[in-house]
């Protein structure tokens, strides 16, 4: 019911006329203040971190028309699973850089307009909320750093930017089928709100999927992995005054899933509020507030007998925080940053196990508590002639408390009440970097860092099956610590064309893992490190109508055990390939006329910590078409996959589960 309210409210909102929005809000042109939506710019020094900037137009023509995809096209980004948001577990849905692993929690800090937009109990990252169609620009930063909510960047940053008015249409739509049925539609408007604006956007993705099981492995009560998700938002801009604006959003989601069995039911909704001040005269200010409340559940399937064996019924969370920026005048030479910010997780989870044999709930189980980190945090960029210098200091305190796992038994009666103790702690990161501007056409980089990231709650205190294996939480996990050097270099030998090269050295320490305990039966826990060292390469070039992108990433990370985790000493961490690699090239024919191919690579990965399990690399081929029909009428074409490759996406036991196959769409889009 709480997911169907916020569905219905999502499209009730959207439905409202953008001309009435604009009603009685009309401004005479002397008086007329540009507001942008955006927050402050970014710093002189920016690019000492090599940041990667994914555009509009990358976003809008990816063959499946997910962001998760647009993002793959900076090699070392991935997720925990290889399935995309149609066909994994949300939980699943953690994101990392530079091969560095991890648990399905996110170890990169994904914001929205500055919002972090990870769910507060998990971690993960609900690409199923974010409307490719509002998105305007996302930057890329691989590699860790402080800065305002700089806990949880550990392996980069990914700020997501939406859509300036200029670049909208007053209206906006777009519906696709694919050759299995599935379906995707979006709209979208754009008005006038007094001297500012108002934008909305709709999407809703359906269809009966595909088997994620091989044909070899299917049983009758196999399934496709069934989706359906919808997700809203409304964004108004007002100024407040000459050089003051406010910027407010809210966006709700619902988002259901089948996987692999009859039965087995996934859904993750959620709405999350915030508000933003930007202050753009001599004293810059950026200041925000924001609230999230979530919720997951999930019944899990028996994959012998085929009938529920948990209810992971209700999982709510909340987040919430803010953060206050103030860059004072301090002369040209010099970019200051002062500020503060704060987060806050809470959320508990609640399941039943059910008896395979009798259908009876045997057990009833909660558990959760709360995590915060308070942030404070100074930085200069400081211009020398050609040469840009930077440096910041960040220092958190970070909290864990109200920690509790309850159990009962099928009559009520409490078998286990373990309550954990409250703990917290001051941290203290850094970051420096030098920028070179050698030449016109050549800049040198060089960076060092170190940053950290607190437990989530589901690591904290959730254990879960993945059946036949069975995790552990661990109440008593430490921040994970991180420190790193880069240099690197960004090349522009032709007009049009651009050659980054980079090299980096991380080193992860006390690296929360799954870590196998014996047979079928694992743990979270802190393994002491894992170092990873490697080389990251890009290249774009326009030439006329000719546009081509790529990028390819070469890690090695290892783990360094210790004591209980000597076993895994020099093994290389689950779900983390050596080499990956993308590549685009787009031919605009006249304008709004395009055709698109993109190919992409991901290298051999292990399943776990043993290297028992192997998944085979893959390599896929997607297209993109796009021809006018009439006005601002267009035909779009994609295809996924085209090639048909299997992309294993787990294996247990010889068990597989598969990524998306082949896939095919048609369809029109107007005003985007």
């Amino acid at each position: 019911m709480h997911a169907r309210i916020a569905r219905f409210s999502v499209i009730f909102c959207l439905c409202i006329p953008a001309p009435l929005l604009a009603q009685g809000q009309e401004e005479p042109a002397d008086s007329l203040i540009i507001v942008t939506g955006q927050g402050l710019p970014d710093t002189p020094a920016s690019p000492a971190y090599g940041t990667v900037e994914i555009d509009r137009e990358s976003v809008l023509t990816v063959p499946s028309g997910r962001i998760e995809e647009a993002l793959a096209d900076v090699a070392g980004f991935q997720q925990f699973r290889r399935s995309d948001s149609r066909s994994s577990n949300p939980t699943a849905q953690g994101v990392t850089l530079r091969a560095l692993g991890g648990n399905a929690t996110s170890r990169a800090l994904v914001t929205l307009d500055g919002v972090p937009v990870a769910d507060p109990f998990f971690g993960y990252v609900p690409f199923a909320a974010l409307i490719p169609e509002q998105v305007g620009r996302i930057a890329v930063t691989r590699g860790g750093g402080s800065g305002p909510f700089g806990a949880g960047a550990l392996a980069g940053t990914i700020a997501i930017e939406s859509l300036s008015p200029e670049m909208q249409a007053p209206l906006g739509a777009s519906v696709l089928v694919n050759d299995r049925g599935g379906t995707e539609g979006a709209s979208s408007f754009s008005a006038p709100l007094g001297r500012g604006f108002a934008t909305g956007a709709l999407r809703w993705d359906r269809g009966p999927g595909f088997y994620t099981a091989p044909g070899s492995q299917r049983v009758p009560a196999s399934v496709p992995a069934r989706f359906d998700s919808v997700s809203g938002q409304l964004r108004a801009v007002a100024p407040l005054s000459d050089d003051l604006e406010l910027q407010a959003r809210v966006l709700a989601f619902d988002d259901a899933r089948t996987l692999r069995f009859e039965g087995a039911e996934i859904s993750a909704s959620g709405q999350d509020y915030s508000i933003r001040v930007v202050g753009r005269g001599r004293w810059q200010v950026d200041a925000l507030a924001y609230v999230q409340a979530r919720n997951f559940s999930n019944i899990v399937v028996s994959s012998s007998r085929f009938v529920p064996v948990l209810d992971q019924r209700n999982t709510p969370s909340t987040g919430l925080g803010g953060k206050i920026e103030v860059r004072p005048p301090v002369g040209d030479a010099h970019t200051l940053r002062l500020g503060v910010d704060y987060r806050r997780a809470q959320g508990e989870l609640q399941e039943e196990p059910i008896s395979a044999f009798t259908g009876q709930i045997t057990a009833r189980r909660r558990a959760g508590g709360a995590t915060s980190d308070l942030g404070l945090f100074v930085e200069d960029d400081w211009q020398v002639g050609q040469l840009i210098l930077t440096g910041g200091l960040r220092a958190d305190r970070t909290t864990i408390a109200d920690g509790f796992f309850r159990e009962a038994d099928a009559n009520g009666a409490i078998v286990i009440d373990n309550r954990f103790a409250d703990r917290s702690d001051w941290s203290l990161t850094w970051r420096a970097g030098a920028l070179l501007r050698a030449s016109p056409s050549l800049d040198l980089r060089a960076a060092a860092y170190s940053g950290l990231r607190l437990p989530t709650l589901n690591e904290l205190y959730r254990p879960f099956v993945v059946f036949p294996v069975v995790t552990q939480a661990n109440a008593d996990l430490r921040n994970e610590e991180l420190r790193g050097v880069e240099a690197g270099l960004d090349w522009r030998p032709l007009d049009g064309v651009e050659l980054s090269l980079t090299a980096f050295d991380n080193r992860l320490e006390n690296a929360i893992a799954n870590v196998t305990l014996g047979a079928n039966l694992r743990q979270r826990q802190n393994l002491p490190a894992i170092e990873t060292r490697g080389i990251e390469a890009g290249l774009r070039a326009t030439r006329g109508p000719i546009r081509f992108i790529g990028s390819l990433s070469y890690s090695d990370p290892r783990i360094e055990g210790v004591g209980a985790s000597l076993a895994l000493d020099g093994n290389a961490p689950p779900q983390s390939p050596r080499w990956m690699a993308a590549a685009s090239v787009t031919y605009e024919m006249a304008e709004n006329a395009l055709v698109s191919l993109s190919l992409r690579h991901v290298g051999d990965q292990f399943e776990d910590d043993q290297e028992s399990e192997v998944l085979p690399a893959f390599t896929t081929l997607g297209a993109y078409a796009q021809v006018p029909l009439v006005g601002k009428l267009d035909l779009v074409l994609r295809g996924e996959n085209l090639f048909d490759e299997e992309i294993v996406t787990r294996v247990s036991g010889g068990a597989l589960d598969l990524g998306a196959p082949r896939t095919l769409w048609a369809g029109v889009r107007y005003g985007f």
